[in-house]
């Protein structure tokens, strides 16, 4: 995995050798780092995440940051929404082209949320709930109607992830309207 690659999602391994018992899951957490998880651990990680309304990801450096009594400086936390921002949008264009739209759809939603996430972060701000997004986005879209629309896009792939109502060549022209999206948030940094 190179340096580029950024987080990645968990990849079912096999017990180290030697280790009897459940298959693992990996979790890359930096490009050179990699923690090996149960996968009653990793299940528990996603249903706290879904409790805070987070990635996976996230919720494991806020635990480590607890741990370890350390915290992520603005422009640190502003790399590491950004580095999701990618990762999401690659997986939802693998799912893509698997065919898998309802899970592409909640990837593509992840970038939009995380490269948000980023910005606020860069700017000092923590975004917690959906509705700080949604304020947030706001403030920073001021009178650009093309990124208020861009975003409500992403949001409308949030709701498919849960109700699967979109059709598929809707799902591929709304994960290329994130792609525009999460571009032109970048260069807010």
């Amino acid at each position: 995995m190179n340096a580029e690659r950024g987080f990645t999602s968990p990849l079912f391994v096999p017990p180290p050798k030697g280790v009897r018992g459940p298959r693992f899951l990996k979790i890359w957490l930096y490009p050179f780092v990699e923690v090996l998880v149960t996968a009653s651990i990793y299940r528990r990680l996603e249903a706290e995440a879904e409790r805070r309304g987070a990635a996976v990801d996230e919720v494991v450096v806020e635990l480590l940051e607890v741990a370890l009594g350390a915290s992520l400086d603005p422009l640190e936390r502003a790399e590491f929404h950004r580095s999701l921002a990618e990762k999401f949008l690659r997986e939802a264009e693998e799912l893509l082209a698997k065919g898998d739209y309802i899970q592409a759809s909640e990837k593509a939603w992840g970038a939009a949320a995380q490269i948000v996430k980023a910005v606020a972060a860069k700017k000092g701000k923590e975004l917690k709930s959906h509705g700080d997004l949604w304020r947030f986005v706001s403030e920073i879209a001021g009178e650009d109607r093309e990124l208020r629309k861009l975003w409500r896009t992403a949001n409308s792939l949030h709701l498919n992830f849960y109700d699967g109502w979109m059709p598929p060549e809707e799902v591929r022209y709304a994960v290329e309207d994130v792609k525009q999206f999460v571009e032109r948030l970048k260069r807010m940094f």
